[in-house]
């Protein structure tokens, strides 16, 4: 059997995941005290600002952010989207638990919760969607 590579050092902490997600939320680039503000407001986390510096400074390095100053604002630019980390992540999910079937991925997300008629004809004309292309 094939050992099956993961990209090393492009996945987030759990931290990191929170403070994306902050960033990925506001849809343009934060201020720093704004991403702080929201950070402790929405999951309860009161970084200080050296700490908060130190995790978009390990993203920068991983390609999620880029940082930059205007004046003497400091500012998060999104380098990454959040569709293209999810589809990244999906990808490994089903390559490394599911070996490689999408079949079973899929299966597996409907096993502990019941799905809705509107949600079974929402990904059925998904999927006739991508039949179509």
């Amino acid at each position: 059997m094939k050992d099956i590579e993961l990209e090393e050092g492009r996945d987030l902490t759990s931290c990191e995941t929170l403070i994306m997600k902050t960033i990925w939320d506001e849809k343009e680039d934060i201020s720093a005290i704004d991403l702080r503000r929201k950070l402790k407001e929405r999951y309860g986390k009161d970084y200080s600002r050296t700490t908060l510096a130190t995790f978009l400074i390990k993203m920068s390095d991983k390609g999620f952010v880029k940082n930059y100053r205007v004046g003497r604002n400091a500012y998060v630019h999104a380098t990454k989207s959040e569709e293209e980390y999810k589809q990244e992540l999906l990808e490994d999910t089903r390559r490394f638990w599911f070996a490689g079937k999408t079949e079973e991925l899929v299966c597996a997300l409907f096993k502990k919760r019941k799905v809705s008629k509107e949600e079974i004809a929402n990904i059925r004309r998904q999927l006739d969607e991508l039949d179509d292309d």
